[in-house]
């Protein structure tokens, strides 16, 4: 696939992955505010909170989608890919302000704890129908990610990981507080809120990384000089410098040559590694500065 097809697939797989993510969260309040009011269960009514919540951040998600995919223009020469990691760090925000409401409310049922005493079979059903709908947007979000490797589909899925847990986990909660057990509810509640606020901060984490411009996981530096050690006429290279902004990695190196090579003959050793390393990742901009090496009767193998 060439880049003029692959960026149109990634762009198009993307606006799918927020539409999918906004259209569940929207369908998931309505059968959870139906099970709030039919429970009064505290801890149905954190997944309520969570799928609200679910809802702003990915319309937050949506618009930075929409941003990061805009090309470069004369203001933004490396194009608007951080829009994401900004979209990561509002949604983080976002869920870490739910699980601050959530914990009030939860230790508030400690202190007047209620027993459910109906609407178990909803609420139960409820939690059934929102797993089989996450478990379902999880599918499509995993092969969007897959495919375009976005920073804010994966704070999106992430999010949406937790919510499986949260589900099971309110499952528990109805059946403990049904039978007698009413502080399980509330408890079950602030281990959600525990856990979203731990979801927040890997979000925040890998945003942070990005508009840090963090370098690239060892390994795959790693493949990147495995590219230029396996070119017979590469001597080595220095300086290698990376980072990702959005669905680019941007790739900056100083390749060494042999100093008799021509100019044309050095330009198109270069060209050919630049092909080589811009395919190891789905979207890359390299930049490649030759670096003259003079070998005279020394290998490859004797320099250091």
């Amino acid at each position: 696939m060439t880049s003029t097809q692959q960026q149109p697939d990634t762009a198009r797989l993307m606006r799918l992955a927020t539409y999918a993510s906004v259209a569940t969260a929207l369908v998931l309040i309505i059968v959870k505010i139906v099970a709030w009011f039919i429970t009064d269960s505290v801890s149905v009514l954190a997944t309520l909170l969570d799928s609200s919540l679910d809802v702003l951040a990915s319309l937050v998600n949506l618009v930075a989608v929409h941003h990061a995919l805009q090309p470069a223009d004369s203001e933004h020469r490396f194009g608007h890919g951080k829009a994401e990691a900004l979209a990561g760090v509002g949604q983080a925000m976002f869920i870490a302000g739910s699980a601050g409401f959530l914990l009030l409310q939860a230790i508030g049922r400690i202190i007047h704890p209620q027993t459910i005493s109906a609407g178990l079979e909803v609420g139960v059903s409820v939690m059934v129908f929102s797993m089989m709908a996450t478990l379902a947007l999880l599918s499509f979000q995993k092969y969007v990610i897959k495919h375009t490797n976005s920073t804010a589909i994966k704070a999106d899925a992430l999010h949406y990981k937790t919510d499986l847990l949260v589900n099971g986990s309110v499952i528990v909660a109805l059946l403990l507080a049904f039978y007698g057990w009413s502080y399980f509810d509330a408890l079950f509640a602030i281990g959600i809120a525990l856990f979203i606020l731990y979801s927040a901060w890997e979000i925040v984490r890998e945003s942070i990384d990005l508009l840090m411009d963090h370098e690239l996981p060892d390994e795959e530096r790693t493949k990147i000089e495995q590219v230029i050690a396996n070119h017979p006429d590469a001597i080595g290279c220095h300086d290698l410098r990376t980072r990702r902004s959005g669905t680019t990695v941007f790739i900056q190196l100083h390749l060494e040559l042999d100093a008799s090579l021509s100019l044309a003959v050095a330009h198109a050793i270069a060209e050919q590694i630049e092909g080589k390393v811009k395919g190891l990742f789905m979207e890359a901009e390299v930049i490649i500065h030759e670096d003259p090496v003079i070998i005279n009767s020394q290998s490859k193998e004797d320099l250091v």
